[in-house]
């Protein structure tokens, strides 16, 4: 496929025109941040493994009647999708306390929450994503109520989904980040699942030892990142054909982690 004009480049992932009018060519990078870029690195192979793992559980999400910007998996590293107009908020979905709820509550990781907490982040990079409240969001006119009602609803499906589906390879889903955007029809819009679901957004626990199988593993220097997002692939069994030919595997642990540069 020609390469077309490049629209967005974030830390994740890099965005080209699409084909066809109203389609993104969403390309998945190996870089890796944390700390909003204070550390940055790359881990080899990354974007293969998360535009896998995103394919495979936005094509789920989708037959549970959640809608989503995916179309379809070009090759390795790029999928087509639907364009959107993305809502400048970053959803976050909690089920065991870790990250910064820990922090800013002084709650012990590892904690079970009493229940599902859905909490709002306002996307702005240069502001830290700071952590908002329905009533900012309804304020600034970020999203409107009946557009909430929707995302909510379909974070805590989204959610009830994804703690049976990891379940079921002995993973624990802890907590993890969606995002969503509003496609067009005239003047009659409707919210869909935009962006991808991998281990980059997700903290993902081994059942039975607690590894951490996710990102945090780049963020707080464990080591061993591209053996942890080969193994969630391996559990959920989407390594058995790749671009290269029928029944070859790819396998991230092949390569190596190259981190580049130091927390600040």
């Amino acid at each position: 496929m020609t390469r077309r004009r490049q629209i967005y480049e974030g830390k994740a992932k890099i965005l080209y025109e699409g084909p066809e009018p109203g389609t993104i060519i969403q390309y998945f990078k190996d870089d890796a941040t944390a700390f909003n870029a204070q550390k940055k690195g790359t881990i080899n192979g990354k974007g293969v493994i998360n535009n896998r793992i995103s394919e495979y559980v936005f094509t789920r999400l989708s037959h549970i009647g959640i809608p989503t910007h995916f179309i379809r998996r070009l090759n390795m590293r790029e999928q087509l999708v639907r364009q959107a107009e993305i809502i400048p908020i970053e959803v976050v979905v909690r089920n065991v306390a870790a990250g910064s709820i820990c922090k800013r509550l002084g709650i012990e990781e590892g904690e079970q929450l009493p229940h599902t907490l859905i909490e709002y982040y306002y996307k702005d990079d240069a502001l830290g994503d700071p952590l908002i409240a329905e009533e900012h969001i309804a304020c600034f006119g970020w999203a409107n109520n009946e557009e909430m009602q929707d995302i909510s609803s379909m974070a805590i499906r989204i959610n009830d989904f994804m703690v049976g589906m990891f379940a079921a390879i002995n993973i624990r889903l802890v907590d993890f980040k969606l995002e969503f955007g509003r496609v067009f029809d005239g003047d009659y819009s409707r919210v869909i699942l935009a962006d991808e679901i991998s281990p980059d957004g997700c903290r993902l626990w081994d059942m039975e030892t607690n590894e951490k199988m996710d990102k945090d593993r780049f963020r707080q220097d464990l080591g061993g990142e591209e053996d942890a997002y080969n193994e969630v692939a391996r559990r959920l069994g989407i390594l058995q054909n790749d671009d290269s030919g029928p029944g070859e595997v790819f396998d991230l642990s092949a390569h190596r982690t190259k981190l580049r540069g130091k927390t600040k």
